[in-house]
């Protein structure tokens, strides 16, 4: 596992800040140094973690697999609905009793810089709409914070730059969900990404990705904005529109899937909501995690309605380095294919792996399904990667040591930019060409000119450039 150049694994967080307080003026980092991190009474063992977000994600996955990592105390939620505000802290703290644990002070709060502001806090896990991350995301780094940060990074590509450079110019451990990364039990998509990278499949030709579509609906009328919600402040940076539920999340059941999911002032579709992991474990297995494509062309369907107005279905063509072509379409089944000379290996979430007939490969793949015995055989496999069961625990340990998470800014950036880049081609319908260096299209401004989106005033991250 790569190290943080300002620390060794055998640091504690304490120490870390210890050392980087005394280097500051000569790294120029400012620093905001929890103050209970130098008393006597400072938990060396115990990472004090607030929670920014308490809806679907945050109650299925993120609080769970913070509290169930035994390396971290809850001690705030944040949301701006009163309503799963509650239930969040009512859900933690029964996560507590039914361990037989006592229950701490949980602080509740509508405003998560009033949370950031705390002290006492360590680090913070954002579950909130994509259009909230990268403000969320940067507010927590200036504080001080380490971040596990819910994908896709950002919601535009401008806010993924400024994320990035405001996590390297910090001493910040952040972590981006893109738990694929530390997928169990059967571990399929570290190990296939082990298998491509050691040559087991020949030289890489082509990556295939499929990925779901989201449905449209017609738009549904205004509604009363809830007492229990501030809807300025879900709104953000967004524009000013009427509040609808079909908009924004159910008032009745926190587990069903939000509205602005499918809302594009929100959220770009699959193609980054879940195109964040799949091209993620992409770049991964193709060794382009710090780099991205040159060329990019697609189609989409974008339907007419204003509120549920994600595109439907698409294809996208992208070409990277050593002429490899990733096909992303929702017409291909769910998963990532590689595709090399001596054959190919299919990986996806139901648990299995699949790859070509060795006999028709040439003999370099020794496995066929999740039934064979030998998948996944280890035999000739040169490249390992850090074996991870648990992606929250996996930042919780690099909280304490310092060392470089499996998801870290830089390689969520070029993920992100990736699926940002599909949904621009799939917008205006014809080539681009992408200078990675510049990290601009090259003779196109309308392309570039999607590469941000304006803020409503007062929100956004954009506004933040220091």
């Amino acid at each position: 596992m790569k190290k943080s150049p300002y620390a060794s694994s055998s640091l504690t967080r304490r120490e870390f800040f210890r050392r980087m307080a005394a280097a500051s003026a000569v790294f120029s980092v400012p620093q905001i140094l929890p103050a209970r991190l130098f008393g006597a009474d400072a938990p060396s063992n115990r990472i004090r973690v607030g929670h920014i977000g308490c809806g679907r994600i945050a109650r299925s996955h993120d609080m769970p697999g913070v509290f169930k990592s035994g390396l971290a105390e809850v001690v705030a939620v944040c949301d701006v609905d009163a309503k799963r505000l509650g239930a969040g802290k009512e859900l933690i703290e029964r996560f507590y009793r039914d361990a037989g644990q006592v229950v701490p002070a949980i602080a509740t709060y509508e405003n998560f810089r009033e949370m950031l502001a705390r002290k006492d806090i360590d680090a913070v896990v954002i579950s909130l709409p994509d259009h909230w991350h990268a403000e969320a995301a940067i507010a927590a780094v200036r504080a001080g914070k380490d971040v596990y940060l819910q994908k896709p990074f950002t919601l535009t590509h401008a806010e993924s730059v400024l994320l990035r450079d405001e996590v390297a110019k910090s001493a910040c451990v952040l972590q981006v969900g893109s738990q694929q990364r530390s997928w169990g039990p059967n571990e399929q998509f570290r190990k296939a990404c082990e298998f491509v990278r050691s040559g087991r499949v020949g030289r890489i030709k082509q990556v295939e990705i499929g990925l779901p579509t989201d449905p449209t609906k017609p738009d549904d009328a205004a509604m009363p904005v809830p007492a229990n919600l501030n809807y300025d402040r879900w709104l953000g940076s967004t524009p000013d529109v009427y509040y609808t539920e079909q908009r924004v999340h159910s008032q009745t059941d926190i587990a069903s899937r939000p509205g602005w999911l499918r809302h594009e002032s929100c959220c770009l579709g699959m193609i980054t909501g879940w195109g964040a992991h799949h091209y993620d474990v992409a770049h991964w297995g193709m060794d382009r995690e710090l780099s991205g494509p040159l060329k990019i062309e697609g189609t989409g369907e974008f339907p007419a309605n204003k509120i549920w107005n994600v595109h439907g279905a698409y294809h996208v063509e992208l070409t990277y380095p050593g002429a490899v072509r990733m096909t992303v379409s929702d017409k291909l089944q769910n998963g990532i294919k590689f595709i090399g000379d001596d054959g190919w290996i299919f990986v996806c979430r139901d648990g299995t792996a699949t790859a070509s007939d060795p006999k028709a490969s040439g003999g370099a793949l020794h496995w066929l399904d999740a039934s064979d015995p030998k998948l996944l055989d280890p035999q000739g496999i040169t490249v390992k990667f850090p074996v991870s069961l648990s992606h929250h625990q996996n930042w919780l340990e690099c909280v304490k040591t310092r060392a470089s998470p499996l998801s870290p800014a830089p390689i969520a950036h070029h993920t992100n930019t990736a699926c940002i880049l599909s949904w621009i081609a799939m917008k205006v319908g014809r080539p681009l060409t992408w200078d990675a260096k510049a990290e601009r299209f090259e003779n196109d401004p309308e392309a570039n000119a999607l590469l941000t989106r304006p803020e409503r005033q007062g929100y956004g991250a954009l506004r933040m450039r220091s």
